[in-house]
């Protein structure tokens, strides 16, 4: 037993002094890693918060948990203000600015709040000075709030004597907003304040909130694309990732792909970037579908984004199918739609108030519901949306809603010169060997196209 005990006296030494060794060598203890200290809060920064942690738990909690918190950015860091600048404001001996503006982030953040500025995103406003503002602001009478198109878009907001925002413009949180300090465009409709989340600007449902509905639903067509389901399948571990600086296609995670992967992500081949359209080759907002500057040079970025999951053979298949969908739109609809309102303008059909005539209407849902939908749902693999919520509606309005109320239009005129013009008109575009059909089929030919689908589907398939 002696023995015993003698010997683990000796192992116990032999532990300390290596122990002691250890600690000698690092300055710290073997066990234990040093732990960095975090810079410290401005006073400013910390008169702030001994105020809004009482007051609004729900700012300050948040941002406590924040990245910012823990390198020493506070309250006064993002919102002070020159009392040159039209929107400071006097606030317990402070002077601040309620909105933090990507001039503002681009002081710490430079590179991200260029991109931003630059892109479609920063520009959103400019959308609603289009029809869709004419029909939200006239036509719905919206234009006393700001809870409908602005709240996505974006608006000016004004600014009172005092330094106050005007009610009405404020709140606004939408994408393409006007500040105070004329920059343009809103970090915080992606990154919510007051904790700037990373998990939360790459949720897709972020980028739903306002992507969605029955003109641009790309968070529907998402959800139930195999994109979305292999996302939901595997919600938790690519959210867990979806937290870190480090998310990079093809190296952090290679499964479950979010929206900001195509469009923003880093890959092994590309930095990520905060401008949303620089990989896009089409706009598809508009009623006919046109290649952005540098869009083959977009296209190409996008395919090394596809090339992390995909062979080139699947990829350049999928972008020529696209492509053919979008001019398919483009020749046989969209085209041809917008030669036939700008007829009834240029012949004094229509008036020039918009919207107000149902052959309008009809052209408005061909482009701006329908035709949107269709384009979308072929950029991001969705057959439905392809063809039933596309370019089958597309067919519908086309031919059976948009021409006959021209029809009915010209003819109300009650004029026989305009109506010869109008019949040579529409002859030209109806005679064109894509809108034959609705002419008719010779009977040898309607046979054909029947027996054809009866041989694949059974006799019920020609039905």
């Amino acid at each position: 037993m002696k023995k015993i005990l003698s010997l683990l006296s000796v192992f116990i030494m032999i532990c300390l002094a290596f122990s002691g060794s250890a600690f000698a060598a690092t300055g710290k203890a073997a066990t234990h890693k040093a732990v960095a200290k975090a810079p410290a809060l401005s006073k400013e920064s910390k008169d702030c918060i001994a105020c809004h942690k009482e007051e609004n738990p729900g700012v300050y909690g948040p941002w406590a948990e924040s990245k910012h918190a823990k390198n020493g950015v506070g309250c006064y860091e993002c919102h002070k203000a020159d009392k040159s600048r039209k929107d400071a404001q006097q606030h317990n001996g402070f002077m601040i600015g309620v909105i933090v503006s990507p001039k503002d982030c681009g002081r710490c953040h430079a590179k991200e709040s260029k991109q931003m500025t630059e892109s479609h995103h920063a520009k959103a406003h400019q959308f609603t000075g289009s029809l869709d503002n004419f029909l939200g602001r006239i036509v719905t009478g919206e234009q006393n709030f700001n809870l409908g198109c602005a709240q996505c878009h974006g608006s000016t907001v004004e600014v009172l004597p005092d330094g106050k925002l005007k009610g009405g413009t404020w709140p606004n949180t939408g994408i393409g907003r006007i500040n105070p300090d004329g920059s343009m465009g809103n970090c915080t409709a992606c990154h919510y304040r007051h904790g700037f989340a990373l998990d939360v600007s790459r949720n897709p449902k972020n980028c739903g909130k306002c992507h969605q509905g029955p003109d641009h639903p790309q968070i529907e067509i998402y959800e139930l694309s195999k994109h979305g389901i292999d996302f939901d399948t595997n919600r938790e571990e690519i959210m867990a990732k979806a937290k870190t600086k480090n998310f990079v296609l093809g190296k952090d995670y290679n499964k479950g792909p979010v929206c900001s992967t195509c469009h923003m992500g880093a890959t092994r081949q590309l930095p990520s970037t905060h401008d949303v359209g620089a990989r896009i080759k089409w706009t598809l907002r508009p009623p006919i579908s046109k290649v952005l500057e540098n869009g083959e040079k977009k296209r190409e970025d996008m395919k090394k984004v596809c090339s992390e999951c995909h062979q080139q053979p699947w990829t350049d298949g999928f972008f020529q199918q696209f492509d053919d969908y979008v001019k398919l739109y483009n020749d046989k609809f969209a085209i041809p739609a917008t030669s036939i309102m700008k007829f009834l303008a240029e012949n004094k059909v229509t008036d020039p108030t918009p919207l107000n005539e149902i052959v309008e209407i009809h052209y408005w849902h061909l482009w701006h519901h329908e035709g949107r939908r269709g384009r979308h749902g072929a950029a991001m693999n969705a057959p439905d949306y392809s063809h039933w919520h596309g370019m089958y509606e597309v067919a519908i309005n086309f031919y059976f809603m948009l021409l006959p109320a021209a029809d009915e239009a010209v003819a109300a005129r009650k004029d026989p010169a305009l109506s010869a013009k109008w019949e040579e008109f529409r002859a030209k575009i109806m005679d064109s060997p894509e809108h034959k059909w609705k002419k008719g089929m010779a009977k040898e030919e309607a046979a054909q196209v029947i027996q054809f689908y009866q041989n694949r589907y059974g006799k019920e398939g020609g039905q």
